[in-house]
């Protein structure tokens, strides 16, 4: 466990996922994308940073950037598919569940509501959002969405989310080098929570309207 805390923290910090995604590549890379948009457990995982990484490491030769757009998109759209299905299963009753560590109730509200506000838009806006993009899709699964409209928003977020964030590390890591990227990883840290603290905002000084 220990073990597993200390990789968790590495991961989390920009000048380790490099050397950590050419040690384990693309089951590594698989299991954190397909985590975070799949599983209730991962909205902790560093998604943004952690595409633009693997780009870099791609530039470098350590990964071929086609195959790591390839896996990493279906595993982004296999994973907003199965938190569709926990959300469509379990339904509303997950909105009663107690927060825990490893289920984090606020982030599911939240993203309800940004979800009432901005209607199925929201499986892709979120897809760029830390937090929501772990929640949308199950948000999504709990209003009985139909699966052909939420299939369609998947799909299209999921490409644009792995391919804008991986293809800007790859050819970013081409011109500047692995070393001169390092920087990135952190604005690409603030950028991807601007939204979120943005909604906040917002949400305490209007509440948000169901659209239809």
């Amino acid at each position: 466990m220990h073990d597993l805390i200390d990789f968790l923290r590495n991961l989390l910090k920009s000048e380790h996922q490099q050397a950590l995604i050419a040690q384990f590549g693309y089951p590594l890379l698989a299991g954190i994308v397909f985590a975070e948009t799949g599983l209730l457990v991962g909205f902790f995982l560093p998604g943004d940073s952690l595409l633009f990484s693997a780009g870099v490491v791609a530039a470098a030769g350590h990964l071929n950037i086609l195959v790591l757009n390839v896996l990493l998109i279906a595993m982004a759209i296999l994973g907003d598919a199965v938190g569709y299905g926990i959300g469509r299963y379990f339904g509303a009753k997950l909105y009663e569940r107690e927060q825990t560590f490893f289920f984090r109730k606020d982030h599911l509200i939240a993203t309800r509501e940004f979800y009432e506000k901005h209607g199925g838009k929201t499986i892709v806006i979120a897809r760029f959002m830390p937090f929501a993009r772990t929640f949308a899709p199950v948000v999504a699964g709990i209003a009985q969405m139909p699966y052909a409209r939420f299939l369609s928003y998947n799909v299209f977020g999921g490409i644009g989310w792995v391919t804008s964030m991986s293809l800007l590390g790859y050819f970013l890591g081409q011109r500047l080098g692995a070393k001169n990227t390092e920087r990135m990883v952190y604005l690409i840290i603030v950028f991807s929570l601007l939204p979120v603290v943005i909604g906040y905002l917002r949400n305490k000084k209007s509440p948000a309207t169901p659209s239809a």
